[in-house]
C-alpha cells in the first residue's frame, strides 16, 4: 500500500470522526427534538419571571386587580407610574445604596479573608491543611438561621443593632468559607514551579502573593466577588434581624415590609422595586460571566 493511499485513508477517517460526533443534528426534526425545544423550554423557565416583573411593574391598578377581564399575560396602556413612585416618593434610591454599601463592603472583606486563607492551606503545605480545608467548608454548611441569633447577641453588645456596619461585620461568616474553598481549588491549578523559582530569587511570601499568585487566580477572584456580591445582594434573615429603621433597610427587606401592608399587596411597586433592584446584578454576570466560567473549570494549566 502506497503512502499516499494511506494518507487519503487517515484523511477520510479524520473527517468522518469530525462529523461523526454531531451527525444527530443534520435532520431538521431532530434538530427540534433535541436542541431548538429544551432551548426553548430553558428560555421560557429562566425568563418567564423575569417577564412577569416587568409586565408587572408598568401594569395601570385596574388591570392588576381585575384579572378576569384583562389579559394577565399582556398589558394595555402601560404606565410608568409605579416605577415614578418607587424612585420619587420613596426611600429606594437610599435603600438602594445601603444595599450597595454593604454588598461592596462584605464581599471585600471577605475576598481578603479568603485570599490568605486559601494560599495559607494550599501553598504552606502545614500539617493538618487538608483536615482545615474540609472544616472551613463545612462551616460553609451551618444554616444562617443557626447563627443570626448569636450573632445579633454580639451586634447587640458592640451598639451596631440598625445599622449597615453590623451587615458587613456579618456576612464574613456566611461568605468567607465558600470563597476559601472555592480559591483553594484554583490556586492548585497555578503551579508550583513558578513559586520555587520565585523563592529562590529571593521573593518573600507576601511579594509572591502579591506579584504571582494573585494576577494570575484574578478569575477565580471574580468569580468568588461574583458570588459574593449575589449573596450579600439578595441576603434577607440578616437585613431582617439587624435592621429596623427604614432609611437603613437594604433593598430586598425594604420592598417586602414597606409596599406590603397586612394582606395588601402593592404589586405595582413590589415588582418594580425588584425589577430595578435586579439590574445591578444582571450588569454583573453580562460582564463578568466569562471570568465565572473559567474560573469553575480552572484557566490555568501547567
Amino acid at each position: 500500500m502506497t503512502d499516499s493511499t494511506l494518507q487519503s485513508k487517515a484523511a477520510a477517517t479524520a473527517a468522518g470522526d469530525d462529523t461523526e460526533g454531531m451527525s444527530y443534528l443534520e435532520s431538521l426534526p431532530r434538530r427540534l427534538v433535541t436542541l431548538y425545544l429544551p432551548l426553548f423550554v430553558i428560555l421560557v423557565v429562566l425568563l418567564f419571571p423575569f417577564y412577569w416583573m416587568v409586565l408587572t411593574s408598568i401594569k395601570p391598578d385596574e388591570q392588576l386587580i381585575d384579572m378576569e377581564k384583562f389579559n394577565p399575560f399582556w398589558v394595555i396602556h402601560p404606565t410608568f407610574k409605579h416605577i415614578s413612585k418607587l424612585l420619587f416618593e420613596t426611600q429606594y434610591p437610599r435603600w438602594l445604596w445601603n444595599t450597595m454599601y454593604v454588598a461592596v463592603g462584605a464581599t471585600f472583606l471577605s475576598i481578603v479573608a479568603s485570599v490568605l486563607s486559601a494560599y495559607a492551606i494550599t501553598r504552606l503545605r502545614f500539617k493538618g491543611a487538608e483536615a482545615v480545608g474540609v472544616l472551613i467548608f463545612f462551616a460553609y454548611l451551618v444554616p444562617p438561621s443557626i447563627l443570626f441569633i448569636p450573632l445579633a447577641s454580639v451586634i447587640q453588645a458592640y451598639g451596631l443593632f440598625d445599622s449597615p456596619l453590623s451587615l458587613i461585620l456579618v456576612y464574613p461568616t456566611l461568605l468567607i468559607p465558600f470563597s476559601t474553598w472555592l480559591l483553594m481549588g484554583y490556586f492548585k491549578t497555578i503551579p508550583y514551579e513558578l513559586e520555587e523559582c520565585a523563592l529562590i530569587d529571593g521573593a518573600s511570601r507576601w511579594q509572591i502573593l502579591v506579584k504571582i499568585i494573585v494576577p494570575l487566580a484574578v478569575p477565580g477572584l471574580i468569580s468568588a466577588f461574583i458570588f459574593s456580591f449575589t449573596l450579600c445582594w439578595n441576603e434577607f434573615i440578616y437585613a431582617l434581624t439587624f435592621l429596623q429603621s427604614t432609611p437603613n433597610k437594604t433593598v430586598p427587606v425594604a420592598i417586602v415590609n414597606e409596599f406590603v401592608d397586612g394582606d395588601i399587596y402593592k404589586w405595582g411597586s413590589l415588582m418594580a422595586g425588584a425589577l430595578v433592584g435586579s439590574l445591578p446584578l444582571v450588569i454583573l454576570y453580562a460582564f463578568f460571566v466569562e471570568h465565572y466560567v473559567s474560573a469553575m473549570t480552572g484557566a490555568v494549566k501547567e
